[in-house]
């Protein structure tokens, strides 16, 4: 009986290992395969579903919860170089039945990639319109009624311009960090960039890491909440990303160029849509003046400022984004539905 109860005793504790040595190993030896299995946890647990978009030969890769109600959808485009789980963190604070969509910006994650695309300014807004025309409208009925914009930083210029080009899509907008603006004051990036253009890009650029040290630079110019990240972690960010370095390079030299870098700024006049502008106050990457500018172009909008926040805001205070953003989504309509009853 003795030696039964040591076998059983073994046999559980060698399923047990089993598992558990597998997932060390996965951590030692795969840790970008373990960091895609985060995502896909995240996703499922947040009850988000993975879907594509096939538009005239393009394909959006996208996720979305939820179906369209009372509550307007919401699209939402992420960063340079990220994709659409940027998201999870303020998604797990937004309510369930609110219909949400983040989608892989052009040539970015499941997006298609071409060499022959244009990853302008422009040219990205181009696209984000065609999927929301097409596929959008007849899959999810994103278009039947006007939605809310939500974009950070390279997503938040689409964004602007977005709402400067096709107003009649947008009950809202809101703009996260935007970049493409004429800032005030020089950030640090900006300040480091001038020596990458000086060198016509042959240095490297802060935002696109080749090295986990690189990875934790990074991580630090984007974040003012200092996140402590294993190195083991950082090799795995930097194992997803560099098969897609060039790209970023590409994309990176394109909307910095004179056709994208300001786009936003000349195109703030043409922004009708009521605005709502949430930015960290220790933003290093895009400096906060923006936000004055935003506000001296555009005296209506409501400007939100995070203290103790960076560039990256939506990771470091997700809840207090996705508050903001639904207080601002609830105001619009309460406002919208008292012009109504006025008119009636």
């Amino acid at each position: 009986m003795d030696q039964d109860m040591v076998n059983m005793f073994a046999i559980a504790a060698g399923t047990l290992a089993i598992p558990l040595l597998l997932f060390m190993a996965s951590f030692m030896l795969w840790p970008s395969s373990l960091i895609k299995v985060y995502y896909w946890y995240w996703r499922r647990t947040l009850g988000l579903q993975v879907r594509y978009a096939d538009c005239g030969g393009y394909r959006f890769c996208y996720s979305y919860r939820g179906k369209p109600g009372l509550r307007p959808s919401v699209l939402m485009l992420h960063d340079f170089s990220a994709h659409k789980d940027t998201w999870l963190p303020m998604v797990k604070y937004l309510p369930k039945h609110l219909h949400l969509l983040c989608v892989d910006m052009p040539g970015h994650e499941g997006t298609t990639r071409t060499n022959t695309d244009d990853y302008s300014i422009q040219g990205q807004v181009k696209r984000i319109r065609q999927v929301i025309t097409g596929w959008f409208v007849e899959a999810i009925r994103l278009n039947r009624k006007p939605f809310h914009l939500v974009g950070t930083s390279m997503g938040g210029t689409v964004a602007g311009v977005y709402a400067a080009y096709h107003p009649s899509d947008l009950c809202g907008l809101t703009l996260i960090c935007p970049a493409g603006l004429k800032n005030q004051i020089e950030s640090k990036f900006d300040s480091q960039m001038h020596e990458v253009e000086h060198s016509q890009y042959t240095l490297n650029i802060p935002l696109i890491p080749s090295t986990p040290e690189e990875m934790e630079e990074m991580l630090k110019l984007c974040s003012h909440v200092r996140f402590r990240v294993p190195q083991q972690i950082l090799q795995g960010l930097v194992d997803v990303r560099i098969p897609h370095n060039d790209f970023y390079h590409e994309v990176f030299v394109e909307i910095m160029s004179e056709k994208s870098k300001y786009a936003l700024y000349e195109h703030i006049q043409q922004i009708t849509t009521p605005l709502q502008v949430i930015w960290g106050k220790q933003d290093q990457v895009v400096d906060v003046s923006g936000a004055a500018v935003l506000t001296e172009a555009l005296p209506g909008c409501r400007v939100d400022l995070l203290e103790n926040c960076g560039h990256s805001v939506v990771m470091e205070r997700p809840r207090q984004t996705a508050k903001l953003i639904l207080d601002f989504i609830i105001s619009q309509q309460s406002t919208e539905s008292a012009s109504t009853k006025k008119k009636s």
